[in-house]
């Protein structure tokens, strides 16, 4: 048996605030008979919808007919026809009469077909359980809807919800829906994915003490446009389980998402996260996973751990329990010094043109006026460590000040946007920016080239951090980091040895082969005292830039400016 995960499929609200629009009830209709490759199906083991069930008791030992369950997105109805099988199983047992089942299951699915398949897999197994042609048929007509969960009213007492939210970009959704939304649902921030609108909700259809179970990605714990729903659970729930699926066997096909299954209670509770990572898919080890994260300590027998979090308000979920006394190094840091840019440091990003192969070419085959181009440093550039200028560069269409050249002053610079003109205005920045058409995405700012900077490529496993003074404009794939006080000699040693990527491993989303994403969010968290603040004798080491200077006197000196103990140090180059 399979069941679908990560698909469009039913869509609902918080609270029905206003009946919806003609033009959003028309895109609802055009949504449920959207084709399986629009609705991103993608189908995962029944185990998994086992060990999920099991992990929040939905088990058939409990009078199951006296709990209500949720199941918001239910597509071909695996996680629902496992919870009616459940179901019936226990009311069998306990000789529950048909009237006491009606509301013991709510499924939503939006879209019409597998609507219609699941209902008639629903009645044919009642039927099979020996349950009457008109029981079969009302009990199925009461458990499911074909609507939209993100519209739909229900009622709000739940013990369970569970499932696998759609997973689906803002990009595929229909204007005036996506508009709907976003004043139903707060947590609907930034890029989030149509996945944490249902967790809002989800979570408020709960009854206190009831549990949510879903398997989705887990970008909201860490990234920015989670923030709001961070805030939500922060204030009012609690993260019991936390089972990290990234690389498992949990689904039918390669997924290009980073799954964990998370259950999250209704009401505050002390205690402490229990956290497993990558489980082997099979009946068997997930059971025997199950009855570990449900015990006491004393049978986690490794697979199992516990951490304590204490979310504040937006602030990103650390729940990697297997580098703990490198989270608690981050937070000792944390209690102990100003971040990067507190420190007089600046983070930024290069520039992004929208358009790299009209602004971007070979510096001397750029046809414009010397003002108007910048030589170009990339992430190729930077491979061996230091500076190697392979000769690109960029059009400049900013002054300093941030005006847009005139094209008066720069015939040559006008001829060669004018050239490509018909391209550029199909950008979305140029049709949004009033007369701004030649425009880059981001702006330029010609001073930055000639400023000595860190460069830093975006993804890496390790921290690439490369001193530049060659006065290069960096490119989008790279972000720089200047000093008002810091030399940046200093502040590169200090960054290489650990520090960066002790900071960057801690906030940053997990990518695939274990590379992680240094972008300027994560690198804004590091801590570092302040220049003034670091021993006379630490300072001369670290900013010396002749001759050899031994490892273990630079590391020395880092563990003097931060007051680390040589286990903390090591702890940095793990």
């Amino acid at each position: 048996m399979q069941t679908k995960v990560f698909e469009l499929r039913s869509l609902n609200s918080t609270q029905e605030l206003f009946p919806a629009t003609e033009f959003v009830s028309a895109s609802v209709e055009r949504m449920k008979s959207a084709s399986e490759t629009e609705r991103g199906a993608i189908f995962t083991k029944v185990e998994v919808v086992d060990f999920m069930l099991d992990l929040i008791g939905y088990t058939v030992d409990r009078p199951l007919w006296k709990l209500r369950l949720l199941e918001p997105s239910f597509g071909g109805g695996d996680f629902f026809l496992i919870a009616v099988e459940r179901l019936l199983e226990s009311a069998a047992r306990d000789k529950v009469n048909v009237e006491m089942l009606r509301s013991c299951l709510c499924g939503v699915e939006l879209h019409r077909a597998s609507y219609e398949a699941t209902s008639e897999k629903i009645q044919r197994k009642l039927l099979v359980a020996g349950y009457p042609q008109f029981d079969a048929a009302s009990l199925t007509q009461h458990w499911l809807t074909n609507a939209d969960f993100l519209l739909e009213p229900l009622d709000s007492d739940f013990d369970f919800v569970v499932g696998n939210p759609p997973y689906v970009r803002q990009e595929l959704i229909p204007a005036e829906l996506l508009a709907e939304y976003r004043q139903r649902y707060t947590t609907l921030y930034d890029r989030a994915d149509l996945y944490v609108p249902f967790m809002e909700r989800s979570l408020q259809l709960l009854k206190n003490g009831g549990q949510l179970s879903f398997i989705c990605s887990d970008r909201w714990m860490k990234n920015r446009y989670g923030g709001p729903l961070r805030r939500m659970i922060a204030n009012d729930f609690t993260m019991r389980y936390y089972v990290d699926m990234v690389g498992t066997a949990a689904f039918q096909s390669d997924v290009v998402a980073y799954p964990a299954i998370t259950v999250i209670e209704r009401g505050k509770s002390v205690e402490k996260v229990r956290i497993a990572h990558q489980p082997e898919i099979c009946r068997k080890a997930l059971s025997v996973l199950c009855q570990a994260m449900k015990g006491k300590p004393a049978g986690f027998n490794g697979t199992v751990a516990e951490a304590a979090v204490e979310p504040q308000g937006d602030e990103p979920w650390l729940l990697e329990s297997d580098a703990q006394p490198s989270l608690d190094l981050v937070r000792k840091l944390e209690s102990a010094f100003p971040t990067l840019e507190e420190s007089g440091c600046r983070v930024g990003i290069g520039v992004a043109t929208g358009a790299d192969k009209i602004y971007i070419a070979p510096y001397e085959e750029l046809d414009v006026e010397v003002e108007r181009k910048l030589p170009l440093v990339t992430t190729r550039d930077i491979l061996t460590g230091t500076v190697q200028w392979r000769g690109l560069g960029v059009v400049n269409p900013f002054e300093e000040n941030g005006v847009l050249a005139d094209f008066a002053r720069y015939p040559r610079f006008a001829a060669y946007l004018l050239k490509h003109q018909e391209a550029l205005l199909k950008r979305h920045c140029a049709q949004k920016s009033n007369g701004s058409w030649y425009r880059t995405i981001d702006r330029i700012t010609p001073s930055l080239a000639q400023q000595p900077k860190l460069l830093i490529p975006d993804i890496k496993g390790e921290a690439n951090i490369v001193l530049d003074e060659s006065g290069l404009y960096p490119h989008h794939n790279l972000y720089y980091i200047t000093s008002r006080d810091w030399p940046l000699l200093a502040l590169q040693r200090v960054l290489m040895s650990g520090v960066a990527r002790l900071f960057v491993r801690a906030y940053s989303t997990k990518m695939r082969g274990g590379c992680l994403r240094f972008q300027a969010q994560y690198l804004r968290r590091i801590r570092l005292p302040k220049w003034a603040d670091v021993p006379l004798e630490a300072q001369q080491i670290l900013s010396q830039q002749t001759g050899e200077i031994a490892i273990n006197t630079i590391q020395q000196a880092i563990m003097n400016a931060f007051c680390l103990t040589e286990q903390e140090f090591q702890q940095l180059t793990e």
